[in-house]
């Protein structure tokens, strides 16, 4: 994308990438980046999934990603990179520069006149604190519905079926009241030490659930953000002329609107697409 076609943007979030799983839409994230010129650049952590990682996969498009991250850096855009759960490992390294890019656990920025707190949100996770092995667990379970969210509507676009893409994980965390009470308890806990330490607003991921809301905290209010991720929801938020906003890859990306391209079609070879199909004619007659 030629350098003046790029939107300006004050503040971008990004958050729960997990580059080095099967999950991550690396290729749809790096359109979006390269889309953007942003003046300061925040990864809420869990960008590098290395809880998971694998030498044996880690994708040219999770490289391009990380290339183009530090590229980034090495123009004049400011690079933090909070430490998040997955890429805990980084957090011996916090306070080091590279370029214009600082790895750190949190970060507090003056917005118009407004502190506004940025991490990434596991310290308040209970499971993560107190049973790490259930929560690497759980990773593994999630990482497996992604899995098969992938597979699924990879073969929904392989047979040119029209059909919404499915999300088990999302549809889980959605459906299951445990789920959604875990989620509301992040968030008003979040809120209320937020709202102790006099700060106006607070931005997290983790959770992957992208969220703008108003939360009343006895006598103050705490504006919550949450980046939400680039595994189910594609999102990131951004903060422009005093307002934040969340943008959605589905629905505001404007070059490739509609069905994404992902890893898995670039191994397709249409004349293998045609031979499936007929012979899935064949079988139904």
């Amino acid at each position: 994308m030629n350098m003046d076609n790029k939107r300006n943007v004050e503040v971008v979030v990004i958050s729960d990438v997990h580059l080095g799983t099967s999950g991550c839409q690396a290729v749809e994230l790096l359109k979006y980046l390269k889309s953007i010129k942003p003046k300061i650049l925040i990864l809420n952590g869990d960008i590098i999934d290395i809880w998971q990682f694998k030498k044996r996969y880690f994708p040219k498009s999770h490289l391009k990603v990380v290339k183009h991250l530090m590229g980034l850096a090495s123009e004049r855009c400011t690079v933090y990179y909070i430490t998040g759960n997955h890429d805990e490992m980084l957090r011996r390294f916090t306070g080091m520069k590279v370029g214009r890019l600082r790895i750190i656990n949190d970060l507090k920025l003056e917005l118009d006149g407004q502190t506004t707190w940025f991490f990434h949100g596991d310290v308040f996770d209970v499971v993560m604190q107190y049973s790490k092995w259930l929560s690497k667990l759980g990773a593994i379970g999630y990482d497996f519905l992604v899995g098969l969210n992938t597979l699924i509507n990879w073969i929904f676009r392989f047979l040119d079926l029209k059909l919404k893409p499915v999300s088990f994980s999302k549809k889980i965390k959605e459906s299951v009241k445990s789920a959604v009470k875990f989620i509301n308890a992040f968030e008003e806990t979040v809120a209320n030490v937020a709202a102790r330490k006099g700060i106006d607003t607070v931005v997290c991921g983790h959770i992957h659930k992208p969220e703008m809301r108003k939360i009343e905290i006895e006598n103050s209010t705490v504006n919550y953000l949450n980046s939400g991720d680039w595994i189910e929801n594609l999102t990131a938020l951004e903060y422009n002329n005093g307002k934040w906003g969340i943008f959605n890859y589905r629905t505001d990306f404007i070059e490739e609107p509609g069905i994404l391209v992902t890893d898995y079609e670039k191994l397709v070879d249409v004349g293998v697409k045609d031979l499936f199909k007929n012979m899935l004619v064949e079988f139904s007659n």
